[in-house]
């Protein structure tokens, strides 16, 4: 698995925002992010979210984002619309469902999809929720503290 970008955000764009107007704000890519056991990225809109909750990390496929942009022909679309923390070369990250799995010497726990929802069809394109149903990513738990660096590989 190798890690190609890195993001955070503050606060949820869609998340909890159902039958409101999205939020706006950025998904800011870093070079790095400070994994906490139990907590999240620090610096995410998910850390320290809720006690024990199920994904306070998620990890996208870069191989489904290049899917998606041929597609729908879409050239210029920032990985970071999909409002996932990691996105990952090289990986089945639906394999990764409730099994432990280490990146970069930090231990995670996939615990399930990051499904799609419809908000994708405006931030990506129509139709994009189905596109991406069955791999809209993967919800994981952090169990060991640590530093996820992009570009770099370490998978077991």
């Amino acid at each position: 698995m190798i890690v190609r970008h890195i993001y955070v955000a503050e606060k949820h764009n869609f998340y909890g925002h159902h039958g409101k107007e999205p939020s706006n704000y950025p998904m800011i890519e870093i070079d790095e992010a400070t994994c906490e056991k139990g907590m999240g990225i620090i610096g995410d809109r998910f850390y320290n979210y809720k006690p024990d909750y199920k994904g306070p990390i998620t990890f996208f496929s870069w191989e489904v984002y290049e899917d998606i942009c041929r597609i729908f022909k879409l050239k210029n679309l920032c990985p970071s619309t999909f409002r996932r923390n990691i996105i990952v070369t090289e990986v089945d990250l639906n394999s990764l469902i409730g099994k432990t799995f280490t990146v970069q010497g930090i231990d995670f726990l996939g615990t399930q999809e990051a499904a799609p929802c419809y908000w994708m069809n405006g931030a990506v394109a129509p139709g994009a929720e189905d596109a991406m149903k069955g791999r809209g990513g993967l919800r994981a738990k952090i169990l060991t503290s640590g530093v996820l660096r992009k570009n770099n590989r370490a998978i077991k």
